[in-house]
């Protein structure tokens, strides 16, 4: 079944910011809020819902290193024991997602919703449009640092997660 998003429109345009002053301009498919933390990259080539959901990522700005993100939507969330069977948690951990390209349509036969939809729903803010290669190139030159995703209007101070205890955290 193919659906496409209620996602917003292309053109509310934010900013990825760095500690070090670089600028990455793109475009909004999550939720239009500002947010602040550490940002890093994932290089796999599939499982987007999983890699969102891991505790590891925990309050970090994840950029997909994969060039195309949301093609198969995500599936509904089933449990046995009280453990998830589709997630790695019982909830998006990330705390903002960077992509290159976002696609609005989706298409497999267990997507209840877009990624779109599920990252909203969820008041995780996501940008795509963002030369994903340039900004992983810098992380692996200089190591992870602290970001931002800024909407007009909006400030955010920078955060590190690390300073605050992500295992009590997650644990709970």
């Amino acid at each position: 079944m193919v659906r496409i998003s209620s996602s917003p429109e292309q053109t509310i345009q934010a900013t990825l910011i760095l500690e070090d002053g670089s600028i990455f301009n793109g475009y909004s498919f999550g939720a239009n809020r500002s947010v602040a933390g550490e940002v890093v990259f994932n290089t796999g080539m599939v499982g987007y819902p999983e890699t969102l959901t891991d505790p590891s990522y925990n309050s970090q700005i994840l950029s997909l290193t994969y060039p195309l993100i949301g093609n198969y939507g995500v599936a509904g969330e089933k449990s046995q024991d009280n453990l998830s069977r589709t997630f790695e948690s019982n909830q998006i951990q990330i705390g903002g997602l960077i992509v290159s390209d976002y696609s609005q349509k989706f298409n497999h036969y267990q997507a209840e919703r877009s990624l779109s939809d599920w990252l909203i729903e969820n008041e995780i803010p996501a940008l795509h449009g963002i030369d994903t290669r340039a900004l992983t190139k810098k992380l692996r030159e200089k190591g992870t640092m602290l970001g931002k995703i800024r909407f007009d209007g909006e400030e955010v101070e920078f955060y590190d997660p690390d300073k605050d205890n992500l295992v009590e955290r997650v644990s709970n």
